[in-house]
């Protein structure tokens, strides 16, 4: 057996590989292979298929977040492993190999796996509504040992306006730590910096080469420590990110034919998804739209029909096809235009949005949100203020900070659909070249990773 890294280069594709040298070194001794990913091409289906080896069908993660039709709550950004059908590649290595040891850095569904060491954000919320940076660690021990030595987890960088390359360089030095202290058999590391940029800017800004040259940098030295141990490689991505030019609305259009219901309260208003005939989760360039009924699924995919924006409407064999059938997915998967996104506003005024729209909480939001990637331009001094809020906030002094516009077209990059192009999709880069290939389904990843390890 030999032991494994498997590195997780979010938004990376065969286009733009050519602007990582060291990435591209390792391609050129080994082998690059396109990847088909699994629908919906977002980060937690993406990763279940990779690790499971099976579509969303199977192991019922569908999207990012998705509908929990017995809570009758939308929910995002779940972390237990307990919603993952299917056993993982670490499950499946252990029984061709009694124990070997599995290290988890920031994969999602972490919380509940049973890797030997798991790191996954998990920030502190106080009774007083501040929220501290931190993350959740097993054994406990090992939190306390990376925080000693690289200081506090850069949440704030690790998603929202702040998010840059200091989250992804922190991510990768754990990893290290656990590589050289402890030498798992297998290592997943998980470095997310292409995903802020490309969604901010789009994939053909000027300033996407430097970006992509700046995370193949902070993977380099991953690289020369799996050399250095002797450790197989498998580089992979989940999705490419393409250029988008707007945003189509549907829980809008819903609830102006009468089939998504609000309450409001002091705070705003809010989706009431028991209530509705129908809603839509938005997630990136797909949605789940769930429907009480036959007669309101029917009158829903009407009304989405006629949205521009929307390229498809996948249901019954079609929806089965795509991979999706399965009771947490939509009675109908929206698909759309290839240079459009879904948010999931379902407020008709921006003054009636409820407090929470304004601000980063990728937990109360009924959807993704990429535009908490940006800081309002239409505030004056937001930089300053927002500065100011937070400092009230480390004093003690409650507030909002709801520093986040409500302009969905600031968003230049979305992802979702299949690839046009193989090129333009994800890839996967090993160490190996007699493991080449020309392409790899997504769901393939787990068995190259077996083969990989010569398990």
């Amino acid at each position: 057996m030999r032991p494994l890294l498997l590195l997780d280069v979010v938004g990376l594709t065969p286009a733009l590989l050519r602007h990582a040298p060291r990435l591209s070194a390792l391609a050129k001794d080994g082998f690059c292979a396109s990847v088909t990913p699994s629908l919906p091409a977002v980060t937690s289906t993406a990763q279940a298929t990779m690790l499971t080896g099976h579509a969303p069908s199977e192991h019922g993660i569908v999207g990012n977040g998705w509908y929990f039709r017995d809570l009758g709550e939308v929910l995002f950004w779940r972390q237990s492993d307990r919603l993952v059908g299917g056993d993982r590649l670490w499950d499946e290595a252990r029984r061709r190999r009694s124990g070997l040891t599995a290290a988890n850095l920031f994969w999602w569904f972490a919380m509940g796996a049973s890797t030997d060491w798991t790191v996954t954000p998990r920030p502190a919320y106080p009774a007083d509504g501040r929220k501290i940076p931190d993350v959740y660690a097993r054994p406990a021990a090992l939190r306390d040992r990376l925080v000693a030595a690289l200081g506090e987890f850069p949440l704030f960088r690790f998603w929202g306006p702040g998010a840059d390359l200091v989250s992804t360089e922190w991510i990768a030095a754990a990893a290290a730590l656990v590589m050289r202290e402890e030498r798992p058999d297998l290592v997943l590391c998980y470095l997310p910096h292409l995903d802020y940029p490309l969604q901010r800017v789009g994939p053909d800004h000027p300033s996407i080469p430097g970006e992509v040259a700046a995370v193949d940098r902070v993977a380099a030295p991953l690289l020369d420590l799996a050399r250095e141990q002797g450790r197989a490689v498998l580089v992979v991505s989940e999705y490419g990110i393409c250029a988008v030019a707007g945003a189509e609305h549907p829980n809008r259009a819903l609830r102006k034919a009468g089939l998504l219901e609000v309450h409001a309260n002091a705070t705003g208003e809010h989706l009431d998804p028991l209530a509705s005939r129908a809603f839509a989760v938005c997630d990136h360039q797909v949605a789940h739209v769930y429907a009480a009924d036959d007669a309101s699924r029917a009158r829903a995919r009407e009304v989405l029909a006629a949205l521009p924006g929307v390229d498809a409407i996948l249901e019954g064999k079609a929806r089965a096809e795509a991979g999706l059938d399965h009771p947490r997915a939509g009675d109908l998967v929206l698909l759309s235009k290839p240079d459009r996104w879904f948010t999931y506003y379902y407020w008709l005024d921006d003054a009636a949005a409820p407090d929470y729209a304004r601000t980063v909480d990728i937990h109360r939001k009924p959807g993704y949100d990429p535009v908490e990637l940006f800081l309002d331009p239409a505030k004056t001094l937001v930089r300053a203020r927002l500065a100011a809020k937070v400092a009230a906030r480390k004093a003690g002094f409650r507030n909002l900070l709801d520093f986040i516009p409500l302009d969905a077209s600031l968003v230049r990059g979305s992802h979702g659909l299949l690839p046009a192009k193989p090129g333009e999709g994800p890839l996967v880069i090993g160490s190996d070249p007699a493991l080449a290939a020309a392409s790899f389904p997504q769901a393939g990843i787990r068995d190259l990773a077996l083969r990989a390890m010569g398990l």
